[in-house]
């Protein structure tokens, strides 16, 4: 039994208020083990003691007003440390011009120690408690997490929770054959099992690292590893697991970060004769670790990624009486968004979210045009047949024209994971290059670079539309393109999400002050676009939202309206001008342009946009 004597009230009275729910699924899923139990309260409330003052401030300020997250304030940026700006003292130094991108959420890429030539880009950490070298210290990681607060600055990480690295402590005393260790991981003596979990779990890399299992020669038996090789699944069958690596995270907690992403959570549960993706388990873990912030640092969120198709994410908010996640990833709307593009249809993007504005109001999404991952085509295929598009043809009409090779498309992006026997690739590209300003410059076309400035700025217009938190991807807001340097990088050439992955350039961030320029005009835009989305309340995320079916099937129209203010937004993604009826009473506002609208149609120039606000 914990010793509850010398408890600190504000942790009791958090702790009491959870207790028998967190008591009865942690009894739950490990079978009534007391010990492990109570070793799991005692490190909450170890943590609860180490945690700084300073954040346990934050965390008070935050219980008074726990949808600070929500409403239309947050615009986040994701970024890679070493590409931005090399390491951590990089980015503290350069916190000034994330200021003048309009950002108060940073979301820092994997930077926990990894094996440099086995890492998955960050994701197989050899030491949670350690920053890789090259980026600096844990002591950097919460100096950088105290400038970020000081300017009103949240500060998100993520948390790898499926795997370790095969360099992890654990991971080398189980290749030595320490029994305690293999039984934090999935070890077998024989194919045996692995071959009946085969019959059943997906491959997650068909084509890069094919199965979901790897002979161990140290050990001489067979470990699970769904990703990669080198990264071993963890199995959370286990107390101990979920136990210490609940400290791993609490310890980023009190390093200062405010957003712990959940990697590949919904894999983190294994049972024979199962797909191994979103069980029970999963959920009742989730909703621990919920709990678990909410006892011990209150300030803190959860966001889950989730890239599934949404009858999948959506589960992962859990319920109003039990939430689980805050946030969850946009994942569909995203491939949608440039399913769009290329095809200059906007039905099946009106068919996606149409499930999304059905959703509850409090369900708060990150909304992203790119990240640092690749596009999958995970789109609505049966909707699709009925406009003749078939899976496989479809995605090579996506691939071709998202690489420019497709007659008279200017995009430029770069297959990953191509398998030419499934007919099947995902994508690569920055937002830039993939709208086509990489390839309008290269060729000196002044109306093909025109029409592809409008449609990046149209795209991020669409992405602060949404309900939600948008978040841009570092290198957008000046519109930078392709780096095709990776290829000369032996690591890096077989992995082409390095594409998009390009140090900053500062020297094009200096032209963002440039009038005229390409950096300037994008900046300026996005800056505007995120002026226009917090001043106006009818972005916030609580606002009812709906679709306006515009007629035209390169048009997409969306209306939202929050506490007497109505907006209405058009988006063309044909490269030739539309006009659109505007089925709407009352005289409006063009927000770009501050001109009153009183017509029934407006026109829209190609690749182009318009908002338009009205107090009703």
């Amino acid at each position: 039994m914990t010793d509850r004597s010398n408890w600190d009230n504000e942790f009791e009275v958090r702790f009491r208020a959870h207790e028998e729910e967190l008591k009865w699924l942690y009894s739950d899923l490990y079978r009534n083990d007391s010990q492990a139990y109570d070793y799991f309260v005692s490190m909450l409330y170890r943590l609860y003691e180490e945690r700084p003052e300073n954040l346990k401030l934050m965390d008070r300020a935050r219980e008074e007003y726990p949808d600070w997250y929500k409403g239309n304030t947050l615009v986040g940026m994701l970024m890679y440390v070493n590409a931005f700006a090399g390491n951590l003292k990089g980015v503290k130094d350069k916190l000034d011009y994330i200021e003048d991108c309009g950002v108060n959420y940073l979301h820092l890429m994997p930077l926990l120690e990894s094996p440099k030539d086995r890492s998955d880009g960050g994701y197989a950490v050899s030491n949670f408690r350690k920053v890789q070298s090259e980026l600096g210290t844990m002591t950097d990681l919460r100096n950088l997490a105290n400038a970020c607060h000081k300017r009103g600055i949240s500060v998100c990480l993520d948390f790898v929770m499926n795997h370790t690295s095969e360099d992890h402590e654990w991971a080398k005393r189980a290749r030595a054959g320490e029994k305690e260790y293999q039984d934090r991981y999935f070890f077998y003596d024989n194919w045996d099992i692995p071959s009946q979990f085969e019959r059943t779990v997906p491959q997650v890399f068909p084509v890069t690292a094919p199965g979901n299992f790897s002979w161990c020669d140290e050990a001489k038996k067979v470990v699970m590893t769904t990703f990669y090789p080198y990264q071993w699944d963890l199995n959370y069958k286990n107390p101990v697991v979920f136990n210490d690596m609940m400290d791993n995270v609490l310890n980023l907690c009190n390093h200062g970060v405010d957003i712990i992403r959940l990697d590949a959570v919904p894999y983190i549960w294994k049972e024979l004769g199962t797909d191994c993706r979103n069980l029970p388990q999963v959920h009742s873990l989730v909703r621990i670790m919920r709990m678990v912030c909410e006892i011990v640092c209150p300030g803190t969120l959860l966001l889950g990624e989730v890239v599934m198709e949404p009858s999948k994410v959506v589960p992962y908010f859990g319920s109003v009486e039990k939430p689980e996640c805050h946030l969850l990833y946009n994942v569909t709307t995203m491939a949608s968004i440039w399913h769009t593009v290329a095809t200059r249809d906007v039905r099946l993007l009106e068919h996606q979210l149409e499930q999304v504005f059905s959703l509850p109001g409090q369900y708060t999404f990150l909304n992203y045009l790119r990240c640092h991952d690749d596009i999958g085509w995970g789109l609505d295929y049966p909707f699709l047949r009925q406009y003749g598009q078939y899976e496989v043809p479809h995605k090579k009409f996506l691939n071709d024209y998202l690489t420019g090779n497709f007659e008279g498309s200017w995009a430029r992006g770069e297959l990953y994971n191509n398998d030419p026997r499934l007919g099947d690739a995902r994508l690569c590209g920055t937002t830039a290059s993939l709208c086509g300003i990489e390839a309008a410059l290269d060729a000196g076309n002044a109306d093909a670079l025109e029409k592809a400035i409008n449609m990046d700025v149209m795209l991020h217009a669409f992405m602060f539309t949404l309900s939600g938190v948008p978040v841009l991807y570092s290198g957008d807001e000046i519109a930078q393109e392709n780096d095709y340097s990776y290829h000369n990088d032996p690591i890096k050439a077989p992995d082409s999400r390095y594409l998009h992955r390009g140090s900053l350039n500062w020297e094009n961030a200096a032209k963002r002050t440039k009038k005229g320029t390409i950096e300037n005009r994008v900046f300026k835009a996005i800056k505007k676009l995120e002026t226009l989305h917090c001043e106006n309340r009818a972005f916030d995320s609580e606002a009812d939202t709906w679709l306006i079916h515009t007629g035209n099937t390169s048009v997409l129209g969306i209306g939202r309206y929050y506490k007497g203010q109505k907006m209405v937004g058009f988006f063309n993604f044909s490269d030739r001008e539309q006009s659109v009826w505007f089925f709407e009473f009352g005289t409006f506002k063009d927000l770009v342009t501050g001109k009153l609208h009183k017509d029934v149609y407006a026109d829209l120039m190609p690749n182009s946009f318009r908002w338009f606000i009205a107090e009703v």
